[in-house]
């Protein structure tokens, strides 16, 4: 970490485990095959629309319904899609809000409302705390209107935050998303799946 002030963190796959066939299979009891739409770590369709923020969560939902046969509510559509979101280590949390305290800390994850508001209230609600005791910002695609991996959206971190990219590290279960940040001189880790990331808090990471 020698060199290190600014660290950026990836949501899901990262911080938030994963199970997105737990949530390709609740949308095909809905009557919806989604899976095309959420094979990768790019999602298509409504799912990438909602993400960007091109629609509205009514727009999304209303959406899966015309794919269905099936009547379903608000609630039924929204539940399915969560249940890709699956369960985050105290110890993360934990290391997290040491990490504020010693770096600057971001968030930037290509999300959607429908999982962020969930993730506010669920997760980042630990111990008492608020998002703003993990990350000194975050930054969303749906409120951006851009994704990862296209430069714009680290441009624009990178930017906003007056960060240099030699001096910041980002952290990312996707290579692809990895190698786009690595392409504007930022450090890179590749998160592996259900990781707790200790060496962050050792100061061992290797860049």
């Amino acid at each position: 970490m020698e060199g290190i002030k600014n660290l950026i963190f990836d949501f899901g796959g990262v911080i938030i485990n994963l199970t997105r066939n737990r949530c390709i299979e609740e949308f095909a009891q809905l009557g919806v095959d989604v899976h095309e739409q959420l094979e990768g770590y790019n999602h298509k369709e409504l799912f990438m629309q909602l993400e960007l923020g091109a629609i509205s969560t009514s727009e999304f939902r209303n959406g899966i319904r015309l794919r269905s046969n099936l009547p379903m509510t608000d609630a039924q559509i929204d539940k399915a899609w969560i249940n890709m979101l699956d369960d985050v280590s105290p110890v993360k949390l934990d290391i997290l809000l040491q990490l504020h305290q010693q770096y600057n800390v971001y968030l930037l994850s290509n999300t959607n409302t429908i999982h962020w508001e969930w993730a506010e209230k669920e997760i980042f609600s630990y111990k008492g705390h608020t998002i703003r005791d993990f990350f000194h910002k975050t930054y969303l695609s749906f409120e951006l209107h851009m994704l990862k991996p296209n430069a714009e959206i680290y441009e624009y971190v990178l930017q906003d935050a007056g960060l240099n990219p030699r001096e910041t590290l980002f952290i990312d279960d996707a290579l692809v998303n990895c190698k786009a940040a690595e392409a504007l001189g930022i450090h890179t880790y590749n998160a592996q799946p259900r990781e707790e990331w200790h060496f962050l808090s050792n100061g061992n990471a290797s860049l």
